[in-house]
């Protein structure tokens, strides 16, 4: 159910339309069948974060992580298994998934391990230079004087 209606916020704004179109894919979002598989998401520095993600019983050739239009997509899908194979209890989940995280502007993947059956995704964030807050230097030069041109009245 949504609850917030973001139009008023579209007449007095110019060049947002990007970060309303992804809080309305938030609010629209239904997270039922989202909880698998459980994840991490943690700041490690200041430019810095990791996603780590619980992927037990997954080889490293089941996973895919990739990257496309500031959306990073980590999908898994299991082998078929031996059909010959009777669970008398079967608690430890495989079924296959997929999970997006929008990024935001200059978060690069920075790499993945699979350590222990969890998923690391490091990400870190490369804020160009020109976009940087620069200090600008205030100077305390002499006042520069005008010198006025003097016209000789003799030679007129």
């Amino acid at each position: 159910m949504r609850t917030f209606d973001f139009s008023p916020l579209y007449r007095s704004t110019v060049g947002f339309d990007r970060l309303f179109s992804l809080l309305d894919q938030v609010a629209g979002v239904d997270n039922e069948g989202m909880s698998y598989p459980p994840y991490n998401i943690e700041r490690v520095g200041e430019n810095a974060y990791r996603i780590s993600m619980a992927v037990a019983g997954f080889a490293p050739s089941e996973l895919k992580v990739e990257m496309r239009e500031g959306v990073l997509l980590i999908a898994g899908a299991k082998a078929t298994e031996d059909k010959g194979r009777t669970f008398l209890h079967r608690g430890i989940a495989a079924r296959n998934f997929e999970r997006r995280f929008q990024l935001a502007d200059h978060v690069e993947v920075k790499g993945a391990d699979l350590v222990d059956g969890l998923l690391h995704v490091e990400l870190v964030r490369n804020v160009p230079e020109r976009l940087k807050p620069k200090s600008i230097p205030i100077g305390t030069s002499a006042p520069v004087q005008i010198e006025a041109k003097s016209v000789d009245v003799k030679a007129a």
